[in-house]
């Protein structure tokens, strides 16, 4: 059997969400959108189930495959809902509901439900991708109240900057949140992983931890709350093929490395089909023989290279570590141009293989 696989270390997601909750001191939705950012929705929800006050998902087709395995814990549909036909299966499934667009209020005040349902209004508080507009907001909130078609009302904004620790953005975006939901008395949600672990001071009943929970940081610079996490997963593989080369000869695709010396070169069974990111450039850090060694050469398909001339030890069947405890996905992500997101959302044909559940 091929050897690479993608150890999921689900003890270490409990820490992370545990973490979440200890340092906002707010009742935390898991973020397990996008196949929990590839670590497998319906497992990682499993894990977390006696715990977490919810999840979040993106749409209604991710929120019913977890009502479908049994999940019975609030699930809040972070885009809301798409075409006013889906309210009914919402209402019937006890599914929550963020609200972004006025197109979504009307559509709620037009429906015939089974049950109220639960609703997060989300305002555009300075990032100005989806939510409603300051002037809107007070009015929308008024509307939901009066339709008889809501139980509850949460009220929420996304920050666009909070991975930026020195930005003023995200007191910026406080200020008119705080503004437009002057007078409402409902709960506020507002923090995502950035903002819980780099943003105590502000305000939140409810946390939306997303990728802390999978222990990578989002910053960019060494944080001490991100140095807390645990990576929850391990990509892995190992050597299939070991070369000597000469100095001055040229490894994989297109020639981008020549050997400046004599170089004993390791072949791994990992590449881009597998979500490992194409331009990783030669010197991304990889983990071989419990030692720490480098990418050389473009990474191909299914296969990468890898410099074992200072690992002797290393050679055929020889386990490779990609991304995991001891290099971080961050470092990957740094080094390939893109963010620690990307890369586990990347993930596929790779097996999951679970512990500590």
């Amino acid at each position: 059997m091929r050897p690479a696989r993608a150890l999921i270390d689900l003890q270490a997601l409990r820490h992370n969400y545990q973490l979440a909750r200890e340092l906002s001191g707010a009742k935390a939705l898991a973020v397990i959108k996008a196949d929990a950012y590839g670590h497998g929705a319906l497992r990682c929800a499993q894990a977390l189930e006696g715990e977490a006050d919810g999840f979040a998902v993106a749409c209604i087709e991710e929120a019913l495959q977890l009502r479908a395995a049994g999940i019975k814990a609030p699930v809040l549909l972070l885009e809301g809902f798409f075409e006013a036909g889906e309210l009914a299966l919402i209402a019937e499934q006890d599914l929550w509901c963020v609200v972004h667009s006025l197109w979504q209020l009307e559509a709620i005040e037009q429906a015939t439900l089974t049950r109220p349902i639960t609703v997060w209004l989300k305002l555009d508080s300075g990032m100005h991708r989806v939510g409603l507009h300051p002037k809107d907001y007070q009015g929308a909130y008024q509307r939901l109240l009066a339709s008889g078609k809501v139980t509850r009302i949460v009220l929420m904004s996304h920050f666009a900057r909070a991975d930026e620790l020195d930005s003023p953005a995200s007191n910026a975006q406080v200020a008119v949140f705080d503004a437009a939901r002057q007078g409402l008395s409902a709960e506020i949600s507002l923090r995502n992983s950035p903002a819980v672990l780099g943003w105590p001071q502000v305000p939140s009943d409810w946390v939306r931890p997303g990728i802390m929970l999978y222990g990578a940081t989002p910053f960019e610079v060494a944080q001490a709350q991100a140095q807390r996490l645990q990576p929850v997963m391990t990509l892995e593989s190992r050597v299939i093929s070991v070369r000597e080369l000469p100095a001055g000869e040229p490894v994989g695709y297109g020639a981008t490395f020549v050997s400046p010396r004599p170089t004993r070169v390791g072949v791994v069974a990992m590449g881009y089909a597998d979500g490992y990111p194409r331009l990783a450039p030669t010197g991304t850090p990889v983990l071989v023989a419990g030692k720490r060694s480098q990418l050389i050469g473009r990474v191909s398909m299914d296969m990468l290279c890898i410099d074992l001339t200072d690992v002797p030890e290393a050679g055929l069947g020889s386990p490779v570590e990609l991304w995991g405890k001891h290099v971080l996905a961050s470092d990957v992500a740094i080094q390939a141009g893109t963010i620690p997101y990307q890369i586990f959302c990347n993930l596929r044909r790779v097996p999951l293989v679970y512990s500590g559940g």
